[in-house]
């Protein structure tokens, strides 16, 4: 798979199910407001690899599935999307998305509409000609998997000789265009002591961002084995620790929210556990986040095929609203160790490896090796949500607005969130760029952030 990995045994058919939507009075209300910031749309499972780890199971049909959502469909889909959150995040992957014929189309729709539009790509299509037109279309970054510095490892885990290579090629040529990207690397059992070589390697590239994805064996990688706990706990502690080190180049780990808790343990007032928005917690599924298969059934994740519905079905804005099965994850009864811990509100724990192991997706995270030790809960701190009696509009004057799109385009949604929800608690009706600064100094004072605000 083009941009992550995961689980630990293999998931039984039984554990698929297609829970009913909650009563109109369960929608959410402006003191629970629950938008996905982040929407994962698996438009295919047409892949020019074969990778061990592919969570979709991706095949190298050149015509992918037969029930892949149309062009129409997806349309609709996105027009559906827009209703609950036009300013998401829409990470357009597959298989690999570039094989599907009507993938640049897709992206102008989804541009049209307001959305941040990215790829999850293994790279190998990209030339100077497509970095151009996804440019000229709009597309705001591509995130390409690289699964070693140690191009013939990567070549075998990937399926194909030269893949590195053709890899490092289309890497080059978003480079030469100016087309943003980040690094995707799956941490496993393979390479996981590379990740202090691939963190330099991805500096060197230039990528404003490396994502450090940890397996859960699911899909065509559920044969694999998992890292242990002992190096899942020591892997997270060095990415905590080495981000000092590269200020210029956000290193985060994706599927482990115990992330957060290293962080925390590290440095309570590390930027990490008081990021805003939905980034302020652990894992995002459910709550921020949601996955739109090939076939159209929307899940909390891509590691567990948990469908809350199809959207052939059921419009997109009624499964995200009025499903139980995310309902259960945006107030969660957490079993176990989870439920006692006092890093739940920041951490939780991954909801996939229960759910892998034996069905139930709010049982406690075998992964993780910290035992609770009581006391009070860890809250997350919301900065950003707005607590103005009443709401209005404000703008961004044009110095603002060229300074905001020097910000990453991964941190623009959280970013504009925050700082249009403190202009209003200020009673501001204009956001300038001496506003902008203000914020910054009180959020990391004289320190450089990793990105430029």
């Amino acid at each position: 798979m083009n941009d992550t990995l995961q689980l630990i045994n293999p998931i039984p058919l039984r554990y698929v199910n297609r829970p009913g939507l909650l009563p109109e009075s369960r929608k959410p209300t402006p003191q629970n407001d629950w938008k996905p910031y982040l929407i994962a749309l698996n438009l295919t499972k047409r892949c020019n690899l074969r990778c061990g780890h592919c969570y979709l199971d991706a095949t190298t049909r050149a015509s992918g599935a037969a029930d892949e959502l149309t062009t129409q469909e997806v349309y609709t889909l996105l027009d559906q999307m827009a209703i609950v959150n036009k300013h998401a995040i829409v990470v357009i992957t597959g298989g690999e998305p570039l094989t599907r014929p009507d993938i640049l189309d897709i992206a102008r729709h989804a541009v049209k509409g307001g959305f941040m539009v990215v790829f999850g790509t293994n790279g190998m299509l990209i030339d100077d000609a497509l970095a151009k037109e996804l440019i000229d279309i709009g597309v705001m970054g591509m995130g390409i998997s690289v699964d070693s510095v140690d191009p013939a490892k990567h070549d075998a885990f990937r399926g194909l000789p030269g893949a590195w290579a053709r890899t490092m090629a289309g890497i080059e040529a978003c480079k030469r265009n100016g087309l943003q990207f980040q690094i995707h690397f799956s941490v496993s059992p393979m390479n996981y002591r590379e990740v202090p070589e691939m963190v330099a390697f991805t500096h060197k590239l230039g990528a404003r961002v490396l994502n450090l994805f940890f397996l859960v064996c699911t899909g065509r990688g559920e044969e694999m084995t998992d890292i242990t706990p002992q190096q899942y706990e020591e892997v997270l502690t060095y990415l905590v620790d080495v981000q000092q080190r590269y200020p210029d180049m956000l290193v985060r780990a994706r599927c482990a929210p115990h992330f957060k808790r290293i962080a925390y343990e590290r440095d309570p007032n590390s930027p990490i556990t008081k990021a805003t928005g939905y980034m302020g917690g652990g894992c995002l599924a459910g709550t921020n986040y949601a996955r739109v298969t090939p076939e159209g059934n929307l899940t909390p994740c891509p590691y567990m095929p948990l469908s809350a519905g199809n959207v052939r079905e059921v419009s997109f804005v009624d499964l995200w609203e009025r499903s139980e099965v995310f309902d259960s994850f945006r107030e969660p009864k957490l079993k176990g160790k989870c439920a006692d811990c006092e890093y739940s509100d920041i951490c939780g724990g991954c909801r996939a490896r229960p759910y892998a192991d034996h069905g139930d997706w709010l049982d406690a995270d075998g992964w993780c090796l910290y035992t609770p030790k009581g006391g009070p809960k860890v809250k997350v701190n919301e900065i950003g949500v707005d607590t103005a009696p009443e709401k209005f509009e404000v703008r961004w004057s044009d110095e603002a607005t060229a300074r905001f799109k020097r910000i990453p385009y991964f941190m623009q949604a959280m970013v504009k969130k925050s700082v249009e929800a403190k202009a209003r608690e200020r009673g501001l009706a204009v956001i300038t760029p001496e506003f902008m600064e203000e914020l910054r100094k009180a959020r990391f004072g004289n320190e450089k952030p990793v990105f430029k605000f």
